[in-house]
């Protein structure tokens, strides 16, 4: 009876556990797994405990888009544009969404305060941008969306002053019916430095897929890059960071199509022994003369 009472698991472990659970969720299948996490705690008060502090967690990593209830828009839940737990800033619309984190709904919207958007010169550089993000996102990615973000500097009121703005792009293809979900999430940060007329951009792109017809597949691969572009007009600053994002994504997109398509004759044979049991390198640039009919013919002794 000691021994079990040892070995029983606590009710914080037990929360924990399943935070776990529902935090490495696969993209888009959060749902499912938090059924079967239910099922298996057998108790809603451990499950509604690891799931109020799990979803919002999942909601912003995995940058989930939530349409506005009068679907006039969408509103990404990310922590750049959180204004509390459960709200959450659209730029765009200068609307903020009020969200169900676990039932990954938008509940209802109101109008941003003044306190809560960025001055009208700010504005200026974060409107053009988006507008031309708008432009490539659209064309590159089917079922992409994003926002930006002013995190910094929000009051600067005129050139002189510095500030940042943050690029969000979101893309996701979720097909359960077809064991197959996955999205693209990248991150640009954009600081205008006055003092050296300079636009520094930081991006980060991480990518996941997850396939499970007769097995289970993940891909989580992350990137990261810098470069940089002179301020100038609003308009042409836009241009020119579109193309940067446009270039970094679309040569990381190349790289990630390359190393996968080289699969079976790098990592695959990275998985072998480099020397088996024979002590003999596996020839694999003929791999013909290991015939299956030859060893046959040899072991059983045909044609002498």
């Amino acid at each position: 009876m000691a021994d079990q009472e040892e070995n029983e698991i606590s009710v914080e472990q037990k929360i924990e556990i399943a935070k776990w659970f529902l935090l490495n969720s696969p993209p888009g299948e959060i749902q499912y797994v938090a059924k079967d996490v239910k099922a298996i705690l057998g108790d809603d008060e451990v499950y509604e405990s690891a799931a109020s502090e799990a979803f919002p967690l999942y909601n912003k990593a995995h940058l989930i888009s939530l349409q506005f209830p009068n679907r006039s828009g969408d509103v990404l839940i990310t922590s750049f544009g959180e204004i509390n737990v459960n709200e959450y800033l659209d730029p765009r619309t200068a609307q903020v969404a009020k969200v169900d984190h676990i039932k990954q709904v938008c509940k209802s919207v109101r109008p941003a305060t003044d306190e809560e958007l960025p001055s009208s010169y700010v504005e200026e550089y974060r409107c053009a941008v988006e507008a031309e993000l708008s432009r490539y996102v659209g064309e590159a990615y089917p079922k992409g969306i994003c926002s930006v973000f002013c995190t910094s500097g929000k009051d600067v009121e005129d050139a002189g002053s510095d500030f940042t703005l943050v690029v969000v792009i979101s893309a996701a293809r979720h097909s359960p019916q077809n064991f197959c979900n996955g999205s693209w999430r990248s991150t640009w940060t954009i600081e205008f430095k006055d003092d050296l007329q300079v636009v520094e951009v930081t991006g980060r792109v991480q990518v996941g897929a997850h396939y499970f017809e007769e097995g289970n597949v993940q891909l989580d691969a992350k990137h990261e890059c810098k470069d940089s572009t002179i301020i100038q007009a609003a308009d042409d600053c836009a241009i020119s960071l579109t193309n940067i994002i446009r270039h970094h994504e679309t040569e990381y997109l190349t790289s990630l199509q390359a190393s996968y398509s080289n699969l079976p004759d790098t990592t695959f044979k990275d998985l072998r022994r480099k020397l088996p049991v024979t002590r003999t390198l596996f020839p694999w640039h003929n791999t013909v003369q290991f015939a299956l009919t030859k060893d046959i013919t040899k072991e059983l002794g045909i044609g002498k």
